[in-house]
């Protein structure tokens, strides 16, 4: 193994960041802070950050394959323009409660927008159970709820070969696997392929390398998780400085960074300099595999 290494790149912290995105193209990584209400976008040759604001919690922000982005925000999915700074909403979700946000959201390889929500925290990780549901935008711009009864709908992400599903609810502190059906965007048949060990975490963002294997952010755990589906074990631990780690991507120009992203939200002063890094991005390098480009919303 190469020697592994994690730096802290992007040091304008977050509140609570969450959703990295590599851009190929413009060579940039795209983020949100939720509670922040911010979309921002990092480019790491010039380290300068662009941001549009939000009106609500954002939990998450696609790509655009006809340009721009598209949102995940309070309980509508809305359109980006970041030339003009303008989010415009494409449809309101029907049936969420006024408590309920969006979270964590990616778009599968037919270009469709998986997303999902949950009730407003009253601390981290504290909340009203059982309120949430996993949704698809798809590109004609309907929505297909798939289940409701989730506690905080959280990371998610397809197979290689694009049959399984990958999903966390994060209060049920695992990793469950669907079969999935490309032609139509339909899951079944959920199982658990891996439950998390008390002092890992609460299992939060997700993303997939070109070898198969899940890496999952534990929020609480400080670390990052590489684990093989297939098996249900776990294979690698990365550690990082900061303790509520929320979610990770691949980037870099052939993917062979990992960018993990983190939050500050819930932490008291004593707290914030025991970790200064808090709420920070942080890039882990050395670890001798690589990721997959982001899929974009086809609509």
């Amino acid at each position: 193994m190469s020697s592994i290494k994690v730096e802290c790149v992007v040091k304008e912290k977050c509140e609570l960041g969450e959703n990295p995105v590599w851009e190929e193209k413009e060579g940039t990584l795209l983020y949100v802070d939720i509670s922040g209400q911010r979309v921002s976008r990092w480019n790491p040759s010039t380290n300068k950050i662009q941001s549009v604001r939000t009106e609500k919690c954002v939990g998450s922000v696609v790509p655009r394959k006809s340009g721009g982005y598209v949102i995940a925000e309070g309980t509508r999915f809305a359109s980006v323009d970041w030339d003009r700074q303008k989010v415009t909403t494409i449809v309101d979700v029907q049936g969420e409660k006024s408590n309920n946000r969006f979270n964590d959201g990616k778009v599968d390889p037919a270009g469709r927008f998986f997303a999902g929500t949950m009730a407003m925290e009253v601390r981290p990780a504290v909340l009203e159970r059982k309120q949430g549901s996993l949704y698809t935008l798809h590109p004609n711009h309907t929505v297909v709820k798939h289940f409701d009864q989730v506690d905080i709908s959280n990371g998610l992400d397809w197979s290689l070969d694009h049959r399984t599903f990958y999903y966390i609810d994060s209060l049920s502190y695992q990793v469950d696997a669907f079969d999935y059906d490309i032609n139509t965007g339909s899951i079944s048949n959920r199982r658990m392929i891996y439950k998390l060990e008390k002092e890992e975490g609460i299992p939060d963002g997700m993303c997939i390398d070109t070898k198969g294997k899940l890496w999952v952010a534990c929020f609480n755990g400080g670390r990052v998780l590489r684990i093989d589906p297939q098996t249900g074990t776990r294979l690698q631990t990365v550690k990082l400085p900061a303790e509520k780690t929320t979610s990770v991507c691949f980037g870099g120009k052939d993917y062979s960074e990992l960018y993990v992203t983190s939050a500050y939200t819930g932490m008291d002063d004593a707290a914030m300099a025991k970790q200064p890094q808090a709420g920070c991005i942080f890039k882990v390098t050395g670890l001798g595999v690589k990721g997959i480009p982001a899929y974009s919303f086809a609509g």
